[in-house]
């Protein structure tokens, strides 16, 4: 097993000769333009509304029946039906902790649900003094939550509702990977091992955890992490993550067991009141993003494309984007971007989520008070469908 490769920040800081930061800023919108040049012509598409009214929806999940589970920040969550009908909020859901950015996140089926009916939530727990990132197992009976189980509440806790992490993807082995925030208050725990702060956790599905890299942190998969909030897994395993920068600096990285993606220790992004919170935009013995974007997007949301149904999309990121209220499609070759488009701006809205549905179709959730559950689908498409109907 791996131990520490915990760095002391402030000791790289002190010791540091400050880099040119305007030369790498030219050099970062320079990259950007040749990036956004090289997209190629967008699929057409046209875009269906199968849920509105919702309450800042978060994530969601596919039924095997056709059905859709999405969360609401505030606690609830709700099931569309197969015929598009939007269910009242399902009982038995664990108290959440709103506040800030502090509710209910994302929702994960069990590999075994249509058997089972288990699913895994992830959601803030605690109150003012101490809360933090929680998963529980619960089981979808009659319409409503039983069995509901806490496997994961991240250590340490903290004060702050914000960065917070929360999403979820199953690996092939079937175990779950989480992300954590940083607690913003606390970035430099995310160089910590031992802390769970700003970390990429494992864990088995009743909550245990086995085969990860730290023997001092036996739930940590990755650190070097400030509030990861995309997450997505390809067909042959890579593991993709993205997460907020501070004021620029919002990263795309390939997850890998043991390694450091360095915040705060390097970072593109300066803080929020103009100040540098480090003078390294990479460390050596930390991994560089993929992709990186200043000014930032505010990415929330994470799908990787591998259908038949948007052939030109094919082998692409889509990275919902909060601030710019619009999705980035990052092409993708031998797991490098190579190619950046704009897509889907017409919603004027800001993105929560997206998702690739088991039809191969795009699922988009817009953000805040009447957040909307959208559909991408061929321009040709004759009719809106259930996602397991095609």
């Amino acid at each position: 097993m791996a131990h520490s490769h915990s760095v002391g920040f402030r000791e790289i800081f002190m010791r540091s000769a400050l880099p040119n930061v305007f030369a790498a800023a030219l050099c970062s919108v320079f990259f950007a333009l040749c990036i956004s040049a090289l997209a190629g012509t967008s699929a057409k598409y046209r875009l269906d509304t199968l849920a509105e009214d919702l309450d800042y929806p978060w994530g969601l999940a596919f039924l095997p029946d056709g059905g859709i589970l999405i969360t609401e920040l505030g606690g609830t969550l709700r099931l569309l039906s197969p015929d598009g009908t939007l269910g009242s909020p399902i009982e038995g859901v664990p108290a959440v902790y709103r506040a800030s950015q502090g509710g209910l996140f994302d929702v994960l089926l069990d590999p075994d649900f249509a058997r089972n009916q288990t699913l895994y939530l992830s959601y803030a727990a605690g109150d003012s003094d101490q809360n933090g990132t929680t998963v529980a197992r619960a089981a979808l009976r009659n319409g409503r939550l039983q069995d509901v189980s806490v496997i994961f509440t991240t250590n340490p806790s903290k004060y702050a509702p914000l960065h917070y992490g929360g999403r979820m993807i199953l690996l092939p082995d079937d175990s779950i990977l989480l992300t954590t925030g940083d607690g913003f208050d606390f970035r430099e725990q995310a160089q910590v091992v031992e802390s769970e702060l700003g970390k990429t956790i494992r864990i088995l599905r009743d909550g245990s955890a086995t085969g990860n890299p730290f023997e001092q942190a036996p739930r940590v998969w990755s650190f070097g992490h400030r509030n990861p909030q995309g997450l997505a897994i390809a067909k042959d395993g890579t593991v993709y993550q993205h997460e907020h920068g501070p004021r620029g600096g919002d990263e795309v990285n390939i997850i890998l067991p043991a390694l450091n993606y360095g915040w705060p220790a390097a970072t593109y992004g300066i803080d929020y009141n103009g100040a540098l919170i480090s003078p390294y935009q990479e460390l050596e013995g930390m991994e560089p993003p993929i992709h990186h974007w200043t000014p930032s997007i505010a990415p929330s949301g994470l799908a990787i494309y591998e259908a038949d149904v948007f052939p030109e999309w094919k082998n692409s990121l889509f990275v919902g984007a909060l601030v710019d209220r619009e999705v980035r499609r990052l092409q993708l070759s031998d797991a490098q971007v190579i190619a950046e488009e704009t897509l889907f701006s017409e919603l004027d809205s800001r993105i929560r989520d997206i998702r690739v549905g088991p039809d191969g179709l795009l699922y988009i959730l817009t953000d805040g008070v009447g957040g909307a559950l959208i559909q991408v689908r061929p321009s040709h498409a004759p009719s809106v469908a259930a996602p397991g109907a095609e």
